[in-house]
């Protein structure tokens, strides 16, 4: 028989020896999912047993994940902000450094809350809904918000989502191209819009370029194009209502353009930008 803690030393080795990174790790989520258990439980128990059939469940796990495929597809979950999401290759994976959009997110809404303002928020190219439920979960007074993304099929995932938190009466789901489903001026624009350049692909890691989907990454030669675009319809649509802030996910080398195509749509607006745990600029604000 297979013991948990000779299940672990052979994945953990399995998936080294094909150069993964955090293999330990891995390993512990993946069995971790097929057990049913938390990892602390893994580290409890090392001379536990499991049977034949979770063995081979576990092993065959760790093939995919050894030939590159996401631990979050394979167990078909992501933790974010401290929620658990459902994922699958029709959506982006949630990454930590957007919990950074999220907390600036709540910070913007409490002031508004505070001032005896309900504001109305909208995140856009929302894929597994991960932002907007997640405000939705964090700050309860929000009485509804909107995400828009352009692929219907990103859509089932968010709508699968909103149903797990019980926010699907609040989060309207609209599919369409950046504003166009929506329906009224807003408070707050969320986004996390394709930043990756083609001309980057290169530097991807091989499991987020082979098997995450392309239209969520990449946007243009330098990952610019459709932000640019955003910009332009947000300034031109007049979705910002006065007193407005709009937060946005960008790539480590998009400060510069960024600001001074902004600067010229919105003249008077406070532009600020925001690092990363890892010291790239990646969140920009804009107070209308």
């Amino acid at each position: 028989m297979t013991t948990i803690g000779d299940a672990l030393e052979r994945g953990a080795r399995v998936l080294t020896d094909a150069g993964q990174q955090s293999t330990r790790l891995d390993a512990q989520v993946l069995l971790g999912y097929v057990l049913g258990v938390e990892r602390s439980t893994l580290y409890a128990y090392p001379e536990r047993e499991i049977t034949p059939e979770q063995a081979q469940q576990f092993f065959t796990l760790i093939e995919q994940r050894r030939h590159g495929e996401p631990v979050a597809y394979l167990t078909g979950h992501k933790e974010f902000y401290g929620l658990d999401f459902l994922v699958d290759k029709r959506v982006l994976i949630p990454r930590p450094e957007t919990e950074l959009l999220v907390e600036s997110a709540l910070s913007v809404i409490r002031r508004k809350l505070v001032d005896g303002q309900m504001p109305l928020v909208a995140d856009i190219g929302t894929g597994s809904g991960a932002i907007p439920i997640t405000l939705a979960v964090e700050e309860p007074r929000l009485s509804y918000l909107y995400a828009s993304d352009l692929s219907p099929e990103a859509l089932q995932v968010a709508y699968l989502n909103c149903q797990l938190h019980h926010v699907e009466t609040r989060v309207r789901l609209l599919q369409g191209d950046l504003l166009a489903p929506l329906p009224e001026p807003v408070d707050l624009l969320t986004a996390n819009l394709p930043y990756v350049g083609t001309e980057e692909m290169d530097l991807l890691a091989p499991d987020v370029r082979t098997y995450e989907p392309h239209l969520a990454l990449f946007s243009g030669p330098h990952g610019l194009d459709l932000l640019l675009r955003f910009c332009k319809e947000v300034q031109e649509s007049g979705t910002l209502k006065e007193g407005a802030v709009m937060l946005l996910e960008i790539g480590y080398q998009q400060r510069e353009p960024l600001a001074s195509v902004l600067h010229k749509l919105w003249p008077q607006a406070a532009v600020t930008f925001q690092k990363d745990y890892s010291g790239w600029d990646r969140l920009l604000q804009v107070a209308i």
